[in-house]
């Protein structure tokens, strides 16, 4: 109950409505607070839905008619924003209290007030679209501002490598600087990655088909990525009080485990689960699968902190000195500086199956293969930037050279962050 979710964008908004699927809030009822925090003391989720057009946020009109969601905390803009960051970030109509920043930041402001005690805000956005990205940054600078004591954790996607949008290199070289500036973490998702995890959960095996690829829907892998958020921010049984009620969702306590030093805050998840017999070597060979190796300059990836959730009625037989968290810790290259790398939570059930039947393993680590993304990125936006490709298109919105130029420094720091940490 001290968390706001706030949903911006078509991509945030599709992901958070998953999680509320997984989580079982989609009928309109949040039960009793201790199983369900992410709900207001009234049974109102504790969230508010942005997007500068209508087709996304229709569709939760059903779920306001259920008593889910506050009808006021639906919030819809007149056009797009064109995929472009700059037309999200400082487009304003003449009348301040017809923008979706004023009118987002009123009801956030209400949720606020309607906290026992308010933590945080947890924002699902993507890194290239106009509304997420760019008004996304926006609300992360603004809530900065208005409650500097309170924590920030975005959950955002990045588009695919290959390209989904002329502008997306700006736009994610943009919103990754403001996120690497206002928020306390970022759970990092890369649609390549989330795309190959979603066909082998799948149980496909050719993962370079392209007929296999073209069957994998965007529901899929949002279904991914909202198991993934649900399983690291669920209730689990480290935080339970002695009469047995749960003290509320983790984000924060999370943040402490993975997020120690405040320049290293970019994080990378997964999730693998199963039914029936459960061995726990296996999930963590699933788990690590798809995970780099080493960079693409080849230098050793490595963790400076990694957090284990587990999910299952077996929990009981793992522990951070088993075999399979040792061998999670070498997979995700812990580094030997920290002596205390892995966090291992456990829950006694799974919340897709309160049966016992589903075991899941999420792993959430400080990892340095964002270095990759950092370097892609930067090479291609600077390409661009001194070929003064589609500058136009962001001076139009008020965007300057200042803000690239400074976006570059950002991410260029944080490069450097990361490769000093290594040990």
């Amino acid at each position: 109950m001290s968390t706001v979710w706030l949903q911006v964008g078509q991509c945030g908004n599709q992901i958070a409505q998953e999680l509320w699927h997984i989580l079982g809030l989609v009928n309109g009822s949040c039960g009793k607070m201790d199983k369900n925090p992410f709900c207001s003391r009234d049974g109102k989720l504790s969230a508010i839905c942005v997007d500068s057009e209508y087709k996304v946020i229709k569709k939760m009109q059903k779920q306001v008619k259920k008593g889910l969601f506050r009808e006021s905390n639906l919030i819809i803009g007149k056009q797009g924003r064109g995929k472009n960051w700059a037309c999200g970030y400082y487009n304003k109509p003449l009348n301040c209290e017809e923008s979706l920043l004023y009118n987002t930041m009123e009801r956030l402001r209400k949720e606020v007030e309607l906290r026992d005690c308010y933590s945080g805000t947890v924002l699902f956005h993507s890194l290239s679209g106009g509304t997420g990205a760019g008004l996304g940054s926006h609300l992360c600078e603004e809530i900065r501002d208005e409650y500097p004591l309170g924590q920030i954790l975005s959950v955002t996607v990045a588009p695919y490598q290959t390209g989904e949008c002329p502008l997306q290199h700006y736009n994610v070289l943009l919103c990754l600087s403001w996120l690497q500036r206002y928020t306390d973490g970022v759970f990092l998702f890369h649609n390549d990655d989330v795309l190959r995890r979603t066909i082998a959960s799948q149980g496909k095996k050719n993962l370079q088909d392209s007929r296999v690829l073209s069957q994998v829907s965007l529901s899929s892998m949002n279904t991914y990525i909202a198991d993934c958020v649900a399983g690291l921010l669920c209730p689990v049984s480290n935080f339970q009080t002695a009469s047995g009620l749960s003290i509320g969702v983790e984000p924060w306590e999370l943040l402490r485990a993975v997020c120690p030093a405040p320049t290293m805050k970019f994080l990378h998840v997964a999730q693998t689960s199963t039914r029936g017999q459960v061995l726990w070597d296996s999930m963590v060979s699933s788990v690590t699968r798809f995970l780099a190796p080493e960079s693409s300059t080849g230098d050793p990836h490595y963790s400076t902190s990694l957090l284990s959730v587990v999910r299952s009625n077996h929990c009981s037989l793992i522990q951070p000195q088993s075999s399979a968290m040792k061998r999670l810790q070498r997979a995700y290259g812990c580094v030997s500086w920290n002596p205390f790398p892995l966090s291992l939570w456990t829950a006694s059930y799974d919340m897709r199956d309160s049966t016992g039947q589903r075991h899941s393993l999420t792993v959430c680590a400080n990892h340095s293969s964002i270095i990759d993304l950092l370097k892609h990125t930067v090479e291609k936006a600077q390409k661009m930037y001194s070929a003064k490709a589609y500058i136009h298109w962001y001076r139009q919105y008020g965007c300057e050279g200042k803000d690239f130029e400074q976006a570059f420094d950002t991410l260029s720091s944080v490069e450097t962050e990361y490769y000093s940490a290594r040990e």
